[in-house]
Formats: structure tokens, C-alpha cells, sequence
């Protein structure tokens, strides 16, 4: 492929991913991967054919409406697209895609990570060592909860949340769940026998364990709010690996604080990295900063789907996961 076409790629991308954008075209590479503002962006666009965003990139409608003509394709290496505004690109023009199906099974490997490490208390009993003030063996000591046997609800059953159904199934749990449609019965099947509930607020009552799979939308926005928590049953635990705007952070550190729910695994959160401060004075949540696809595998191939993308739609072809 010639490098004719210029490529605007806003953050640092993995080695094998970047030396390949820098083979095929005349690529712009973030390599200290400082952040872009708007302002910056539409400036650094100028003269480019594609830009290779991440969710850190705001592409509102009044973004959208000042990008340069010369524009054809903006690839986001994400699977969540909610960071662009997808109606305004089309108006102007410009083709939009995402990265769908090769993170599945390494977020949804998070996602079970989440709920052990919440479940046996992870956080505390790694301080405990760590600060050099572990007692010993005691039977009444830091004691956690099985997984075994437990209600866990599925809230948004996608492709990552079906996964972690299919793990969680595996530990013994009973798989409950909660999507704009019903799936089909092979589908359920995989995700361990799963049990579909038409009313959200309805599944809410029957979690031991809710794992949150939703897209961000602005109906989802603060979705797990006070009245919802209240919902669930006493000592419940819940874990998000999607977008942390569909929890409310000021109910559910609440929840945390008074005991209403047992623990928290969180690896999104609003606002990120700027987290609610409260969230590290509690000790019965397990942290991780968004690596929910964060394996060499994943990210090449993630990196990989978006130069598929930049390269069919620059060369006249199809995009190959199109969002418009």
C-alpha cells in the first residue's frame, strides 16, 4: 500500500499496531500520547484523510461540524462509541467504526476477576500482607463469599456480558439476566442456562451479584442509582467492567459505606482517571484502572481492526465494522 493517505492517530498505540499505520501511510503517531483538546484536534486534522481516536477523544456534534473536509474515516479503538457523536459524522460525511468482538474474552475475563476478587475480599487480604500486618491463620478471619450457588444478574447481555456468563456459570452460579431483547435459547444456553427478565428493576431483587454490561446511553446514564441499590438484596455485590456513568458513584459509595452492599468491583468509572475521592477510603471495593481489554493479544488485535478499517474505506472499499 502506498502512503499517500495521512493518518492522524490521537494516542500511543502498541509497537506491532503503530509500525504498521507508520508502513502503510504518511501517520501522525502520538508517541508521548499526550492528550488532545478539541481545539488541538481539529487543528492536527487538517490535511488528514483518517483519524484513529480513542475514548478520551470528544467528538461532539460541534466537534464534528468544524472537521476538515478531508476527513473520510474516524476509527476508535474502542468497542463503546458514545465519545462520538456517530448522527453528526454522518451528516458531515464521515464514516465511523469501532473495534466490536475482539475484546470479549479478555474483558470478560476482568469482569471474573472482578467478581472473585470483590466476593474474597482481594483488596483487604492484599494490604494485609503487604503492610506486614497479617496475624496468621484464623477461621474467623477476612472472611469472604462463594460464588458457588449465588444469583448473579446480567445487565446487558452483548457479547462480553454472554461471556462472563458462560465463566460465572462455570464457578456454580446461577445466571440471571436483563437486554433490550431476549436471546435466542442457544444463546442463553451458553450464558449457563440464563433466565430473562423483561424488567430490570425486576432482576434487581434476585441479585446476589449484578454485573453491569451496558452501554452508555442516556438511558442508561446513572442507571444503578439509590432506588435501584435499594432493590437488591442485603449484602449483594456489584461489578462493573463497561462505562462507569451508568453507576452513580455518590450511591453506591453509600451503599458501600452503610453495608448495603457487601463489596464493589469496578475497573470503569465516571470521569476517569479523575475517580470520585471517596472510593479509595473504602475498603470493600477491588480497583483496577480500565484494563478490562488490556493483554498484548487484545490490543494488537484491537489496533489491527481499526487499520482494517482506515484501509478499506481509504482504498474505496467497505468499512469493515461501520457504526453508520
Amino acid at each position: 500500500m502506498s502512503k499517500q493517505h495521512k493518518v492522524l492517530i490521537t494516542r500511543r498505540l502498541p509497537v506491532d499496531v503503530a509500525a504498521r499505520f507508520d508502513k502503510d501511510h504518511d501517520s501522525i503517531l502520538n508517541q508521548e500520547d499526550d492528550r488532545y483538546t478539541s481545539e488541538a484536534l481539529l487543528e492536527a486534522a487538517v490535511g488528514m484523510d483518517a483519524l484513529v481516536v480513542s475514548s478520551s477523544d470528544k467528538l461532539t456534534a460541534d466537534v464534528l461540524a468544524k472537521m476538515p473536509k478531508s476527513v473520510r474515516i474516524i476509527a476508535t479503538v474502542s468497542v463503546g462509541y458514545e465519545h462520538i457523536d456517530v448522527e453528526a459524522a454522518t451528516k458531515h460525511g464521515i464514516i465511523v467504526t469501532n473495534t466490536p468482538d475482539v475484546l470479549t474474552e479478555a474483558t470478560s475475563d476482568i469482569g471474573m476477576l472482578l467478581l472473585l476478587a470483590a466476593a474474597r475480599r482481594a483488596h483487604e487480604g492484599q494490604a494485609l500482607v503487604r503492610d506486614n500486618k497479617w496475624q496468621g491463620f484464623a477461621m474467623d478471619y477476612n472472611l469472604g463469599v462463594d460464588l458457588m450457588n449465588k444469583r448473579l444478574g446480567v445487565l446487558g447481555m452483548g457479547r462480553i456480558g454472554r461471556a462472563l456468563a458462560h465463566r460465572a456459570a462455570a464457578f456454580g452460579m446461577k445466571i440471571h439476566y436483563h437486554n433490550r431483547n431476549r436471546l435466542t435459547p442457544e444463546l442463553e444456553e451458553y450464558a449457563g442456562g440464563a433466565v430473562y427478565f423483561d424488567d430490570a428493576d425486576e432482576m434487581l431483587t434476585t441479585c446476589d451479584f449484578l454485573s453491569i454490561h451496558s452501554p452508555l446511553t442516556p438511558e442508561t446514564t446513572k442507571f444503578l442509582n439509590a432506588e435501584r441499590i435499594a432493590r437488591m438484596p442485603d449484602g449483594a455485590i456489584v461489578v462493573n467492567t463497561s462505562r462507569g456513568g451508568v453507576v452513580d458513584d455518590d450511591a453506591l459509595i453509600a451503599a458501600l459505606k452503610s453495608g448495603k452492599l457487601r463489596a464493589a468491583g469496578l475497573d470503569v468509572y465516571e470521569g476517569e482517571p479523575n475517580i470520585h475521592p471517596e472510593y479509595r477510603n473504602l475498603q470493600n471495593i477491588f480497583m483496577l484502572p480500565h484494563v478490562g481489554s488490556g493483554t498484548v493479544e487484545t490490543r494488537n488485535a484491537m489496533g489491527f481492526c481499526a487499520a482494517d478499517n482506515v484501509d478499506a474505506v481509504l482504498t474505496g472499499k467497505p468499512a469493515v465494522t461501520p457504526l453508520n
